[in-house]
């Protein structure tokens, strides 16, 4: 059985309330997706998609910039310390840190990333299908140093952030020719959801079973949006707030179709 939500990172309020009043019901954090969860990734690929320099940071412990699109934490590492594990999620792809750093939490998302392989090849960041195969990596480097009955239990008590989906439409479909010129946006839409529930059947058969995917923000009102809408100043686009709406309709569709499958 799995256990699937979309929700907005907002909401974990919420979740987190409850979680600190008892113990971990989870067993680690494992997060997938863009600059909403990419804990430092960025920093050890080839991108110029990278913050490891200030001010970022400033509000980390430490004051000291990680790699987080952020000035301090990013919502895994709040929602790993709600639920009682560690207040810091690590990057997976950080040298100096091993599998041992990786039980109770880990991230494999990339700033920039998204569902369509195409967004991802802008920046020259870490696609998804690649965030998949270091999932693996983990996997088996995880049986093999705490056996493969502890590790088995790890990763299916796990609890799965998904956040991705942003980067498809901001920087991809709105900004670029190639997409606009195959796809209509409603059938955009269709082909990312195509490509959602390919990654969570995938993850799915790898073990992952609580998951959280992330619905879109209002895409019109994101600051490079607002900035240049010419139509209307440094206000909200509202037809691209209506494509996020349109999306995480479907996304929520995918989720109650995933679920029914898996009960």
């Amino acid at each position: 059985m799995a256990n699937m939500i979309t929700i907005p990172w907002i909401f974990f309020l919420q979740i987190l309330a409850l979680a600190s009043k008892s113990e971990a019901k989870v067993s680690a954090i494992i997060a997938f997706g863009d600059s909403y969860v990419d804990s430092g990734n960025n920093n050890y690929i080839p991108t110029i998609v990278k913050c490891n320099f200030e001010p970022y940071g400033r509000d980390f412990p430490g004051g000291v910039p990680t790699g987080r699109f952020c000035d301090g934490r990013l919502p895994p590492d709040f929602i790993s310390e709600g639920f009682g594990l560690k207040p810091i999620i690590p990057a997976y792809l950080d040298p100096a840190l091993d599998i041992s750093e990786f039980a109770t939490g880990v991230c494999f998302g990339s700033a920039s990333t998204g569902y369509d392989n195409a967004t991802a090849d802008i920046f020259k960041v870490i696609p998804l299908w690649k965030e998949v195969e270091y999932y693996k990596e983990y996997q088996n480097k995880l049986r093999a140093s705490l056996g493969d009955n502890k590790a088995n239990g790890i990763i299916s008590d796990a609890l799965y952030l998904i956040n991705i989906g942003t980067n498809d439409f901001i920087l991809n479909y709105y900004a670029l020719p190639t997409r606009k010129s195959q796809f209509t946006v409603q059938q955009y839409e269709d082909f990312l959801i195509g490509i959602a529930e390919n990654f969570v059947r995938q993850i799915y058969s790898l073990g992952a079973r609580k998951m959280s995917l992330t619905a879109l923000p209002p895409l019109g009102c994101l600051p490079v949006q607002r900035a240049m809408n010419v139509d209307d100043p440094l206000n909200c686009v509202e037809e691209r707030n209506r494509d996020a709406l349109e999306f995480n309709g479907k996304l929520k569709s995918l989720v109650a179709k995933l679920r029914s499958s898996w009960f």
